[in-house]
């Protein structure tokens, strides 16, 4: 079949929902010149603005999913004191592994609940409405869960999962937004690096909550005048230590309130889900200042556009329809066929890597542990504050040197190598260093975790992650979907992705555990053992590979329109399709711009000096 013209699946359109041409004053062709502008839109400042008020929410999500290691260690000293008849091998502090994972699943469910119901809103409302809520549900839950409402050990956790899921709800709901806004603002060359640097916020989320948790341990350490000499003794103002460590990650989201809610609605929503194109060019207008609105626009384009700016027609509907036409039929819905026709290939790709990674990506943390003990002092000779230190010391320096690299490693390589290789190759290279790990795990590393080769192959797990599919699967389903279904099918992808943080974080803690029930920790049971975890997840890393290899595109360089078009139509545009297109273009529509010019001049929106056609 013929090849469909760019921006030919805008909203959703195909080869078989052709309506006929734009009339003489419609407002097609200046609403195709606001998409062509921002494909073409030099850098400018607003998008770097846009970077930090997008990645603040992924800010602050980093934030609270990694100040809760080390605020455990706290609440387990605070709620979970040693009895008086404990030994002096007792090991302090240590929380029952049934409430670890209640208090993680419970923000990871939430996350995922928010995937899915702010990325179908922000189809419905809009981008903007939608992502000022999640940010001032994000500051609400980030004070609740310091708060708490009482006290005692029972009620004050059973408050903490309350308010962790609701955190986790606006979490996991700015993750659709915040990277469908981005994508909708960035011009085509830079579209990737521009996302996955609000991606890369993350990396200086987990340092901000390294470095707050470090602070708050430090300043109670020394102001507290508890008894050094008893590590186990542990203060009260411990119980405020943990509370107002998630407290201060309300500050990010609360500060950046403000620029979030003064952003424009994206042109592309505007455009091409409201159909309010003076208003879209009137609003990117005020903040790219620096738009080509002259650039030429052909005739397939037109016509894609109009086909566009229409409710598409069932995918066997013949492609003729007369001018008379006033009812057009409705557009396909996400659960129709002919989406799961469409784009159901690019949605399995999309949410299948992302439930893959996050499987390894999340179960990472099962031997921070066996990296961690050996370089710091026990935590019976230490006390809460100290303890809390080490840990968010350990995770800082683990985020310095693997994770922000990687970040910063996938912004550089994202528009040059492209996304599909880039999710192979970091796919490939978590296996490896997964297997290297698992290999000589039982005879080598459990002995000789403080090697500086254990650590590099630890930390390189964290950079291929972040270089590869931690980056790539936020990206590319804010790249791949019509606008209309945008937002709701990055929220389906990333809802996938933490399912599988949930089977990573909580189901392969329980399962790393020793075959030995005499080495077991306490508290947990019998698992598979460390090496085999490992293996296993390598083994996942590499069925990552293969689903990317076997059904991710390349989005690289295209608009977003080109996109959807070119992956979207090749399943649907069989049969005579592209003829009867082409027979379309060639009788109905005009035979080039010029004649489109002496007939129709308005002025532009943005500069009214100009003339755009």
């Amino acid at each position: 079949m013929d090849k469909e013209p760019a921006f030919l699946a805008v909203a959703g359109c195909s080869a078989r929902s052709s309506p006929p041409t734009p009339p003489v004053g419609s407002t097609n062709m200046p609403a195709i010149r606001v998409l062509t502008a921002l494909d073409q839109a030099r850098t400018q400042y607003y998008h770097f603005k846009a970077i930090v008020i997008a990645g603040m929410g992924l800010f602050t999500d980093s934030y609270d999913l990694f100040c809760i290691t080390p605020v455990m260690k706290l609440i387990g000293r605070v709620y979970y004191s040693p009895p008086p008849s404990s030994s002096s091998s007792y090991t302090p502090g240590v929380t029952p592994p049934a409430v670890v994972s209640a208090t993680i699943g419970v923000a990871l469910l939430g996350a995922a609940a928010g995937n899915l119901l702010f990325g179908a809103l922000g189809d419905r409302a809009g981008r903007r409405r939608v992502y000022g809520a999640t940010l001032l549900l994000m500051v609400c839950c980030s004070v609740g869960s310091g708060f708490s409402v009482c006290r005692t050990r029972g009620c004050a956790l059973a408050s903490l999962c309350l308010f962790r899921f609701l955190l986790g709800v606006a979490i996991g709901g700015d993750y659709p937004l915040s990277a469908t806004i981005m994508s909708e603002f960035a011009n085509r060359r830079t579209r990737g690096a521009f996302i996955a640097a609000v991606f890369s916020m993350q990396g200086f989320g987990i340092l901000a909550s390294s470095a707050v948790t470090m602070a708050v341990a430090a300043a109670f350490d020394r102001y507290t005048g508890h008894q050094r000499d008893d590590p186990l003794d542990t203060p009260e103002a411990a119980d405020l230590a943990w509370r107002v460590i998630l407290m201060i990650g309300a500050v990010p989201a609360a500060v950046t309130f403000y620029w979030r809610m003064a952003m424009p609605e994206t042109a592309r929503f505007t455009a091409l889900v409201e159909h309010n194109v003076v208003k879209a060019t009137n609003d990117i207008g005020r903040v790219l200042t620096d738009l080509n609105l002259d650039a030429t626009v052909t005739d397939d384009e037109a016509a894609a556009f109009h086909r566009c700016a229409v409710s598409p027609l069932p995918p066997h509907h013949h492609f003729r329809r007369t001018a008379s036409s006033s009812t057009p039929p409705a557009p396909y819905g996400l659960f129709s066929g002919h989406f799961l026709r469409r784009h159901g290939r690019e949605l399995f790709a999309c949410a299948s890597a992302w439930f893959l990674l996050d499987i390894p990506y999340y179960s990472s943390t099962l031997f921070q542990s066996q990296i961690y003990q050996p370089w710091f002092p026990p935590a019976g000779r230490v006390n809460a504050f100290q303890e809390a230190y080490n840990v968010a010391k350990f995770q800082a320096i683990i985020a310095a040197a693997s994770t922000i690299p990687g970040y910063f490693a996938a912004v550089l390589l994202i528009d040059r190598v492209g996304r599909r290789r880039l999710q192979m190759a970091g796919f490939l290279l978590m296996a490896v260093f997964l297997l290297a790990l698992a290999g000589p795990y039982d005879r080598y590393w459990r002995g000789h975790a403080t090697d500086a080769w254990y650590i590099v192959l630890y930390a390189l797990t964290f950079f291929s992650a972040n270089l590869g599919p931690n980056t790539t699967t936020f990206i590319l389903p804010a790249e791949l979907f019509p606008a209309r279904l945008r937002s709701t099918c990055h929220g389906i992808s990333g809802a996938a992705g933490k399912l599988g943080a949930l089977v990573g974080a909580v189901g392969f803690l329980w399962a790393s555990q020793d075959r030995d029930r005499r080495k077991v920790m306490a508290g947990y049971e019998p698992g598979i053992g460390m090496m085999y975890t490992l293996v296993v997840l390598a083994g996942i890393c590499l069925l990552g590979l293969a689903v990317t290899y076997a059904f991710t595109p390349e989005t690289m360089g295209r608009s977003l329109e080109e996109n959807e078009s070119e992956h979207g139509l090749s399943q649907d545009g069989e049969g005579d399709g592209g003829e009867r297109l082409q027979e379309f273009i060639s009788n109905e529509l005009p035979k080039s711009p010029a004649s489109m010019v002496s007939s129709h001049v308005s002025s532009s929106p943005i500069h009214p000096h100009r003339f755009s056609v």
